[in-house]
């Protein structure tokens, strides 16, 4: 196992918190070597620290922030996103266009950078995060939603065109994970509509859910980790779901 994950390095944007910082922490358990990136260089910083690895700070929505990214790179994890919660008359479109660019374009322009590196050494692994929301649609979430899909599309794309040359891509498709920007959703509704968060959990977030409990970063971790490992070198071009049940039903 060692010998696999020997000079693999890893690349996670959003590394600083929850599913980012999950990542992080499991690849480099697994013997990777890991870039940290975010929008907060102190996060950045403190997961590098945890990790052994390298800080970046960079705010995805800026195109030229990326160039300075490393290119060298052996895994992708393309995690970083945040949420807006409107209805679409309301919505922001400066909001709904920076959603896009950190999730959408930002992923493919991280793809583009790193792919010819994948392609010279015939292997590579990209790794989404995704969202159930990136399979199933929920109101006031116009940007988050058609974001989500878009990046579901691209990683597919990815994996045809990368199948030639070692590369796979994927993306896992959480549901609700326990992580600051969900809390802060729990938080928010909470206050506007003037009922208990555990309510909120169970009532709304979760009632799609057949198990009412939120997930925990490191089990979208644990999965990104098995994506890139050497167990699921025919995985590609699919979705994996961690949602409890929800497209299920």
């Amino acid at each position: 196992m060692s010998r696999y994950w020997d000079g693999r390095v890893a690349l996670v944007t959003g590394a600083g918190s929850g599913i980012g910082r999950a990542c992080a922490l499991a690849l480099a358990e697994a013997g990777a070597n890991v870039h940290a990136v975010d929008i907060d260089g102190a996060a950045a910083e403190r997961v590098a620290a945890e990790t052994g690895g390298w800080a970046h700070t960079a705010d995805l929505a800026d195109a030229t922030a990326l160039d300075a990214l490393p290119a060298d790179v052996d895994i992708l994890v393309n995690n970083a996103g945040f949420q807006h919660v409107a209805p679409i008359p309301d919505f922001p479109p400066e909001v709904f266009a920076r959603m896009h660019q950190v999730m959408v374009t930002a992923p493919f322009l991280l793809i583009r950078r790193v792919l010819p590196h994948m392609y010279a050494r015939n292997w590579g692994r990209v790794v989404n995060v995704s969202s159930v929301h990136g399979l199933r649609a929920s109101a006031f979430k116009a940007a988050y939603v058609s974001a989500k899909h878009a990046l579901e599309g691209l990683s597919k794309v990815v994996a045809l065109e990368g199948a030639p040359h070692g590369v796979t891509s994927n993306c896992v498709s959480p549901g609700y994970v326990d992580t600051p920007l969900v809390r802060g959703q729990i938080a928010d509704q909470a206050a506007a509509h003037g009922r208990p968060e555990d309510e909120i959990l169970g009532e709304v977030l979760l009632r799609r859910a057949a198990i009412k409990r939120l997930i925990d970063p490191g089990e979208v971790a644990g999965a990104v980790r098995w994506l890139c490992g050497p167990g699921s070198g025919h995985v590609t071009g699919i979705s994996l779901p961690l949602d409890g049940g929800w497209t299920a039903a």
